[in-house]
């Protein structure tokens, strides 16, 4: 597998945000995650976007970080958040989401950030399984979703 920086409007980008966005309307019933996102808030040195492509140059995994501070969402001064980590069915289970995410982390840490937060739902227990075993702890919520039920988020201290 390959990991390379992409960005967040890169046509493959594009195609697997599409797909995650499939995933999750079919698992919570709704129109996906529609947390406002552009493709400014992932470029370097405030953000990263990933994109894994196997050995036919196909994309199979993504992921990415953008910058918050202390706002009124809940975030605090010095976050990055986790946002559109995804692995394609056929690719699952090969480790990919572990890799991008220790990437994400790295590349936070050296942008000066010093937690990493994430907001995922109680619909999807293979992320909450990974985000746990990867050291992250449940925390106040933030973000477009802390008032909804399903929401769950999480933090690590980079």
């Amino acid at each position: 597998m390959n990991i390379r920086r992409v960005t967040f409007d890169h046509p493959d980008a594009v195609k697997l945000n599409d797909q995650v966005q499939a995933e999750y309307a079919v698992r919570y019933g709704d129109e996906g995650d529609v947390t406002p996102l552009d493709q400014s808030m992932f470029e370097p040195p405030i953000g990263l976007y990933l994109m894994a492509y196997d050995a036919l140059e196909r994309p199979v995994a993504t992921g990415g970080w953008r910058t918050q501070d202390e706002n009124d969402e809940g975030y605090s001064d010095g976050d990055a958040e986790l946002k559109r980590m995804f692995v394609i069915e056929e690719a699952r289970g090969n480790g990919l989401a572990r890799r991008i995410l220790a990437a994400l982390e790295d590349d936070a840490r050296a942008a000066g950030r010093i937690r990493m937060v994430l907001e995922t739902g109680n619909k999807q227990p293979e992320a909450i399984a990974l985000y746990a075993s990867s050291g992250y702890e449940p925390c106040v919520k933030f973000g477009h979703y802390r008032f909804h039920e399903d929401s769950r988020c999480f933090a690590k201290l980079l």
